[in-house]
């Protein structure tokens, strides 16, 4: 099973290496054929031209001996009789002595034709020898200038194929590293979103908590004022209470020892203190009032002023938060607007192709029905035809008129014949015309061939 997680790099030098590997060895090969010791040249072809005269006649064969003795200058007939006169006056015809010819030795002679036949002999062998010896150079040659063309065009094939798979695993490697830059500055931008995103959330955090702690810190605050104020009340009112009793003990005392003296004297004296105490606690009590009142007034206004802070930084926070709702909200909608148009934009877009595709179904269908109409009614004017052709009319039945009903198969054979005529013979002839004109050649288009399985036809008798 091929390994799918082995790298394709990796596969792609194994593959040229295999390649470049062949490539050196059919390469050595044709230098190691180019290298070897040539033919040798085919040797000179030399012609011997002998004259007819310069040859030695056949050596004569020796005469065969018997024992015959008969001899034309011995056996003379007897008979012989002359039956023309010589002639007197014939001219004299010179006879010319042939010169004697030298004794030729024949036997030398026909040792040396037959040497000389056996050197043509072997003159003609040599040459067809070197002819062959040529050819087979050429051809070898050939083959080495071919073998060295094929190596020359392996090694540029060989050269184009590593530059091939060079420049494919370089645009590899490219496209690899591509790739791994695309993923890095991707998961860069991922990583640098998230650290925004949480050096974000730190700092919301960050800002809800020292509002918080403000906020903590301003109710301690007012806590501790409050505090502050209720103590010092009380610490007044405990004041007022020990001054009070002080005072209604000193006024005891005062009383006691003012028994001692006058009853006059302590009545006006009684009267001036409690006119001057009348005095002193209306003073008191308008100077109370006014310190009461200032204070009030500074404790109304710095709870007015720390609600209206509270409030404002209720308001803030408020105000945040449902910014931030709103903002998640706005942010909600938006998506679920966009998935809904993106949902209505799909089915309106599968709606539409789908309704263009039951128009241009409907209009395939409805093209197609007319184109097999068509065929079929070119089919049934032609099966109409035939039965004409093969329909024989019957004599004495002029004028009369027919009317064929016709079901064909699938085949093309006649599964029924529905004939109205008037005339039983015009009747009979027009379905036996109906019955040779089958089997009728049906259209090929299943659509076609089922409308044209019936066919209706009318003949009249002329």
């Amino acid at each position: 099973m091929k390994d799918f997680n082995k790298p394709q790099s990796k596969e792609n030098a194994i593959a040229l290496g295999f390649t470049l590997g062949v490539h050196v060895v059919a390469i050595v090969g044709l230098l190691f054929l180019g290298m070897s010791k040539p033919l040798e040249p085919p040797k000179q072809i030399k012609t011997v031209l002998v004259k007819p005269e310069d040859i030695p006649p056949p050596e004569a064969e020796p005469l065969e001996i018997t024992d015959a003795t008969e001899t034309a200058d011995t056996n003379v007939a007897e008979n012989i009789q002359q039956t023309a006169d010589p002639v007197e006056d014939a001219p004299n015809i010179p006879v010319t002595v042939p010169t004697p010819t030298p004794k030729v030795d024949m036997q030398k002679a026909a040792a040396e034709a037959k040497a000389a036949e056996a050197e043509q002999k072997a003159a003609a062998e040599a040459a067809k020898a070197q002819a062959k010896a040529a050819d087979a150079a050429r051809l070898k040659a050939a083959e080495a200038e071919k073998a060295r063309q094929e190596a020359a065009e392996k090694i540029r094939q060989a050269k184009n194929d590593a530059e091939r798979a060079k420049a494919e695993a370089n645009a590899k490697a490219k496209a690899e590293a591509a790739a791994a830059a695309k993923r890095e500055a991707a998961e860069k931008a991922r990583a640098e979103a998230n650290e925004k995103a949480r050096q974000a959330k730190a700092e919301a955090a960050a800002k809800a908590k020292q509002e918080a702690n403000a906020k903590a810190k301003a109710d301690a605050a007012e806590k501790a004022r409050q505090d502050r104020a209720a103590k010092l009340a009380q610490e007044k009112a405990a004041q007022a209470a020990k001054a009070k009793q002080d005072a209604a003990e000193k006024a005891k005392r005062e009383k006691a020892d003012a028994t001692a003296k006058a009853k006059q004297d302590a009545a006006e004296k009684a009267k001036r203190e409690k006119a001057d105490a009348a005095a002193k606690a209306k003073q008191d009590a308008a100077e109370k009032a006014k310190r009461e009142k200032a204070d009030a007034a500074a404790k109304a206004k710095q709870e007015a002023a720390d609600k209206a802070k509270r409030e404002k930084a209720d308001a803030a926070a408020k105000a945040k938060q449902e910014a931030n709702e709103k903002a998640k909200a706005d942010a909600a909608a938006k998506a679920e607007a966009k998935r809904k148009a993106d949902a209505e934009a799909k089915e309106k877009a599968a709606a539409e192709a789908k309704a263009s595709a039951a128009q241009k179904a409907k209009e395939e269908a409805a093209s197609k029905k007319a184109e097999a109409k068509k065929i079929a009614s070119s089919a049934k004017r032609d099966f109409e035809n035939k039965v004409r052709s093969a329909w024989r009319m019957p004599s004495g039945s002029s004028g009369q008129k027919a009317s064929a009903r016709v079901t064909l198969t699938e085949s093309g054979g006649v599964a029924s014949v529905v004939v109205n005529a008037s005339d039983p013979d015009v009747k009979a002839s027009v379905e036996q015309a109906v019955r040779n004109a089958a089997p009728f050649p049906m259209p090929s288009d299943p659509d076609a061939r089922r409308e044209a399985r019936s066919f209706t036809a009318n003949f009249t008798v002329k």
